[in-house]
């Protein structure tokens, strides 16, 4: 385990509206803000057309290949995730949300592209003084948090 400390920051409270990118919305606003890391929440709909990675296709190959999942029709979703710079220091959003409709429910990671589908809303909490930040690790293929 690594780990480390930060303090809370400022909370917003944010209305997510229709058609929008939840990633890239969310992003663009902690470039806009200033923060640097954060917690977050989230509840709403999701559109059809929605994409989430579901998880790693079988076996233990490198890099991992994603397997995802389209949403046919408006999903009722809830979210957590955290919000660190990259080596570059551009926030990066790494949330999974459960998908919900009728008596299935998919749940994954976001980066993919899920859409607003008429509101989401969120709580976001600034983490400081934490140099907490992602890098790509080559062998995986993705981002890594490095406390």
């Amino acid at each position: 385990m690594k780990y480390a400390r930060a303090k809370q920051g400022r909370v917003f409270v944010l209305r997510l509206e229709d058609g929008e990118i939840v990633h890239e919305t969310l992003e663009t606003f902690a470039l806009e803000q200033g923060i640097q890391a954060a917690a977050v929440i989230i509840v709403g709909g999701a559109a059809g057309g929605s994409r989430l990675v579901v998880g790693p296709e079988p076996g233990n190959s490198r890099p991992v290949h994603p397997m995802t999942h389209d949403l046919r029709d408006v999903h009722e979703i809830t979210g957590t995730g955290t919000l660190f710079p990259d080596e570059n220091g551009g926030p990066v959003l790494h949330l999974h949300m459960a998908c919900g409709r009728e008596d299935q429910t998919r749940t994954g990671c976001i980066r993919q592209g899920v859409k607003v589908w008429q509101v989401m809303e969120v709580v976001l909490f600034e983490l400081l003084e934490t140099g907490s930040k992602r890098i790509v690790d080559s062998d995986l293929g993705f981002f890594l948090l490095h406390p």
